[in-house]
């Protein structure tokens, strides 16, 4: 008897930020507690919200997350090709998690043949140790203008031969029109490998659109397999798309003001994540052509894809002169990776690592320089913040050596007795490489008392780990999950 292929979905959405990475780790939880081996894949992804994975790589947040939710380590075969935009038509590509050169949106598209063989190896090969393999697509697989090369929707999935189930978000308005018009402009070869569709972040009563659902099914011949309701807890979990910090523009809570710039190239902002939750704070995201807040108590500088180019868009809008402003009146900043090299006196990149060959003046709040290199750093790091004597767990994804006097008073020493970052002599300016430092509990009560607060002692790891099995419960309640599973075999 031939042995049956493990089983391998595919969630493909009609437009981005519809929900497919929640759904995705939602259903990697719930069948993970099933029993089942569950292994998250991404065939392509475009973010610059990396994690650095258990094999010495990077992959985007989300599948982090998703190896996070099948109690997995992450590895790059979760991600093999990810892009990290750098302009507004370039990125950098990252194969098998590690740094491949740089691209504009037209060169990668005549790249895309050549990377399908690495893809599907990565597939293969998760899906040999798995008993079950759950598939994100990428932005819309209705964007037919890029089909021929596609290695991210509907080109993985024809060549894998996986099937294909379809989300539409109702929130956002024309649910009908995003599912039916994807059914009309897709091609009827890759249409066949739709098996189903999802409707996601619905508010309301279900009996209200029942004759919507079947007026979908009618149209596009896709059988309806969840009205899946508004997850409110979504926004506790870390983010791939920088698309929500235009959402989050202002979070209610406390009185401490910690400001944010939102930097156009910004990178790894999850960083921010654990503040958000904190009571005592109230988390203001800058948008491009506002001012830095007056009475911000903390600007953190976040990191940055492109630290020249983020560096004069932050003295277009201003920032500069809002910064110094707030230094002058007593405030604290703190530079994280790309923020902690636009805090020093210059910024050199002789090999045009990350955009133009040149160099520029930094913004002078610490006596450091920083040389781009084409070396990458990507570790996990441990050790104790030196101000406080704080342990804390995080990790490097940089490129670039930063020296200096400041370099003299380190913010952090690393369990190996190296140490990062550097602190101004009055101690009010912080920087340092490594991210992830407010995600430990102990670090994130060392700011805030700092800052002159205290900690409610929230366990911000329990609580990412209590919503991901608060999202798989949610998605069983509204989703059959056996009916998912006899989907899941080969379309081949």
């Amino acid at each position: 008897m031939t042995k049956r292929a493990p089983a391998a979905l595919m969630f493909q959405g009609t437009g981005s930020d519809v929900g497919k990475s929640l759904i995705v780790a939602g259903l990697c939880r719930a069948f993970t507690d099933r029993g089942l081996r569950v292994r998250p894949f991404k065939p392509q992804n475009m973010s610059n919200n990396a994690a650095v994975t258990a094999d010495g790589g990077e992959i985007g947040r989300a599948q982090a997350l998703q190896a996070r939710a099948c109690r997995a380590a992450a590895s790059v075969h979760m991600n093999p090709v990810l892009l990290k935009p750098q302009t507004d038509v370039g990125a950098q590509l990252v194969v098998l998690g590690r740094a491949a050169g740089n691209a504009t949106a037209r060169e990668f598209q005549s790249m895309k043949p050549a990377l399908l063989p690495t893809i599907i190896a990565s597939f293969e090969r998760l899906r040999a140790a798995a008993d079950l393999v759950l598939i994100e697509g990428a932005g819309s697989a209705a964007e037919i203008n890029l089909r021929a090369n596609d290695i991210a929707n509907m080109g993985f999935a024809r060549a894998a031969g996986v099937p294909v189930i379809l989300i539409g978000d109702i929130d956002r308005g024309g649910v009908i029109a995003q599912l039916v018009g994807t059914r009309a402009v897709l091609d009827p070869a890759d249409a066949a490998h739709i098996v189903g569709y999802l409707i996601n972040k619905f508010r309301g009563d279900p009996a209200l659109f029942q004759s919507g659902m079947e007026l979908i099914t009618a149209r596009t011949g896709w059988p309806a397999l969840g009205l899946i309701p508004y997850f409110r807890d979504a926004g506790r979990l870390p983010a791939e798309d920088a698309v929500v910090l235009d959402k989050r523009t202002a979070a209610t809570g406390g009185t401490c003001v910690v400001a944010v710039p939102r930097l156009a190239h910004i990178a790894n902002f999850d960083d921010l994540d654990p503040l958000r939750l904190e009571p005592a704070i109230r988390l203001v995201v800058v948008q491009r052509g506002e001012p830095l807040p007056g009475n911000a108590d903390l600007v953190i500088l976040p990191g940055s894809k492109a630290t020249i180019a983020d560096l004069i868009d932050f003295r277009r809008n201003g920032w500069d002169i809002d910064l110094l402003a707030h230094v002058r009146r007593g405030g604290r900043v703190l530079g994280i990776c790309g923020g902690y090299q636009m805090l020093g006196r210059t910024v050199a990149d002789p090999d045009g690592i990350e955009g133009p060959a040149g160099d520029i003046s930094g913004l002078g709040l610490l006596d450091v320089e920083t040389i781009l290199t084409g070396d990458k750093t990507l570790t996990e790091v441990t050790g104790t913040s030196l101000p406080d004597n704080t342990p804390f767990r995080g990790y490097e994804m940089h490129v670039g050596r930063t020296n200096g006097p400041d370099r003299a008073r380190p913010l952090l020493r690393f369990a190996d007795g190296t140490t990062d970052g550097a602190t101004s002599p009055d101690g009010r300016i912080r920087g340092a490489y490594v991210h992830g430092l407010f995600a430990g509990d102990r670090q994130r009560a060392a700011y805030l008392a700092w800052l002159g607060e205290t900690s409610t002692g929230m366990s911000y790891e329990a609580d990412v780990d209590r919503v991901l099995d608060a999202l798989a419960a949610h998605l069983e309640r509204h989703i059959d999950l056996d009916r998912l599973l006899s989907l899941g075999g080969s379309t081949r």
